[in-house]
């Protein structure tokens, strides 16, 4: 992903009800759902429903697609796995690892702390 893209991803994320929506759609998986049911659940007008699903789709975190009368939105999980693998490159380069999971963390300060018992001295961090 470049940096433009990581831009404009953040940028359509960083509004509460595009968030929502999107947010809606990931719990839904990758079949999504009718604008009309998006709408429902949400409670927005459908003027602004229609701007926020557009502001998504141009941002290429959703989908969309016609079956029937219904227009289904959908999410792209592949824009948000881009955007974390943008974010934890280029922004924890020379970090020390400090981007890591918290699991990960954990795990290594476990291994340490197991280390130094066994060596008789106290860990750190």
């Amino acid at each position: 992903m470049q940096t433009a893209d990581a831009i404009k991803v953040l940028s359509a994320l960083a509004q509460e009800s595009r968030l929502a929506i999107f947010r809606l759609l990931i719990e839904q998986g990758p079949e999504g759902l009718p604008v009309g049911v998006i709408g429902e659940r949400l409670g927005f007008p459908s003027a602004t429903l229609s701007f926020h699903l557009k502001e998504l789709l141009h941002a290429g975190l959703v989908t969309s697609r016609q079956s029937g009368r219904f227009i289904y939105y959908a999410p792209v999980i592949a824009a948000v796995n881009g955007l974390v693998g943008y974010l934890t490159e280029n922004c924890c380069a020379g970090s020390g690892g400090s981007c890591a999971p918290a699991a990960n963390v954990a795990k290594a300060a476990g291994k340490r702390a197991a280390v130094a018992k066994r060596r008789g001295v106290k860990a750190l961090g």
